[in-house]
């Protein structure tokens, strides 16, 4: 490739804008860019296939502003068919892709956070003492979330930041913290990419044959409901010993990083002010799903419950923890994604918060598992019924384990009740925008709270 590469990503800037808004971690769904600019270019690599590193600009137009993305484009004269889905457009006669797709551009980057160099203003750190393997076959993991991940063997696994913004990285810095604290909860870090400004990637241990809580969780759910005469402690696959463990590794994890970075007290005029907070996203969420109306009084007055609250304790935690986050290895449980909740600001996801918040995260997630498998039906009342008491029957389990460790958080009933009833009209906002067929699940929620 001859054409330099700023010149050479900007030729694709308009297949960019056609080609950015049907990636899963594109931000503004549903909305298709007035203007895509490039922001930064690098060639990480020559010859066939080339590979460029590239950050660009968004420009959503109509006033709401920009967005900034990672990107790594490979370029090839032709495309080979295990590579055609990831074609972007043409950059003069060569093809433009995306190169997390490629696994032989892919094992560069292997290399150069073994080598520990710097290489077109992008620095490859390997973590103090960390010595990594090369030679290794890299894959994209198979489900993009707000990220991309690439797996290096049954060794490393490599996340690609979409949106890096300025500053430290709040998934780095906690997997720091935790690992000064001697945390057996997370996955060991392996290496840090970077710019002068931006974390663009975080390598960490890859934890094979770990099993996803998700996919344990509603294994175990399709155990009981095809079982449905039967009550979730009866059923061979009852999750609710492994409910328990999780609550102790989340309790664990929470100590750690009290420890490593410290807890504070909110004062009154903190509380007054995240009162006014849950109130402003609750108005927030009335605009976009008028559902939510009926549900109003119950809300605010959990809410306003809280005005009272007298030193509560906040510090640093997961941020955005449910099923998902979390994986069982052989060991026990490893929390993931330390990033804090995807759609918030940088400034909002490094606040301390209550970890009573990543408990109501958690038990909501056992809501999700136990009634997804029944979304968008009209529900038997007997699987209904035992979907309802697996839940219960986790989420309890889940609070005892955490008790174990940790104070139990059904002694702060109403602190829970509120930040329980905050993730539920989050949830009611996220599914009726993303997934309509699901929007029953924290409606009913809310009823039940009720």
């Amino acid at each position: 490739m001859s054409t330099a590469p700023r010149h050479a990503v900007a030729a694709l800037t308009d297949d960019l804008a056609e080609w950015l808004p049907r990636q899963r971690w594109y931000a503004a769904k549903g909305s298709r860019p007035e203007r895509v600019g490039v922001r930064e270019a690098a060639q990480l690599s020559a010859g066939e296939p080339a590979l460029l590193h590239a950050i660009v600009e968004v420009d959503l137009g109509g006033g709401a502003g920009t967005e900034a993305y990672q990107l790594l484009i490979g370029v090839r004269p032709d495309l080979p068919e295990h590579l055609a889905h990831a074609g972007i457009g043409r950059i003069g006669g060569d093809c433009a892709y995306e190169a997390t797709q490629d696994p032989e551009l892919m094992s560069l980057l292997l290399r150069l956070m073994a080598s520990g160099e710097q290489t077109a203003g992008i620095r490859w750190t390997p973590e103090p003492g960390v010595q990594i393997a090369t030679g290794l076959r890299a894959r994209p993991i198979g489900v993009e979330q707000s990220n991309t991940s690439v797996i290096f063997g049954d060794q490393y696994i490599l996340k690609l930041f979409r949106r890096p913004s300025p500053g430290p990285n709040r998934d780095v810095e906690l997997h720091r913290a935790l690992l000064r604290a001697g945390s057996a909860q997370i996955a060991q870090p392996v290496a840090v990419v970077e710019s002068d400004e931006l974390v663009l990637g975080f390598a960490q241990t890859f934890l094979d044959n770990a099993a996803e809580g998700w996919a344990a969780a509603t294994a175990s759910v399709r155990d009981l409901l095809a079982e449905a005469d039967l009550f979730a402690r009866e059923v061979g696959g009852d999750f609710a010993a492994e409910a328990g463990r999780l609550g102790e590794a989340v309790a664990r994890v929470h100590r750690d990083l009290a420890e490593s970075m410290g807890v504070e007290h909110m004062p009154a005029d903190a509380v007054v002010a995240a009162v006014a907070e849950l109130h402003a996203r609750l108005d927030a969420a009335l605009a976009k799903v008028p559902e939510l109306a009926e549900h109003e009084p119950l809300v605010r007055a959990a809410f306003d419950a809280l005005r009272g609250l007298d030193g509560a304790v906040v510090q640093q935690v997961h941020g955005d923890l449910h099923l998902g986050q979390t994986l069982r290895t052989t060991s026990g449980w490893v929390l993931i994604d330390f990033e804090g909740e995807p759609m918030a600001s940088p400034a909002e996801r490094v606040r301390t918060r209550s970890p009573l918040r990543d408990v109501a995260g958690m038990l909501r997630s056992f809501d999700y598992a136990a009634l997804h498998l029944l979304a968008g039906t009209e529900p038997d009342h007997q699987l209904l019924t035992r979907a309802l008491e697996w839940a219960d029957r986790n989420r309890a389990a889940f609070c005892s384990g955490y008790a174990e460790v940790g104070g139990d958080p059904r002694e702060h009933g109403a602190l829970l009740r509120a930040l329980e009833l905050d993730k539920a009209v989050y949830e009611v906002v996220y599914e009726a925008s993303h997934r309509p067929d699901w929007l029953g699940i924290p409606l009913a929620a809310l009823r039940r709270y009720g």
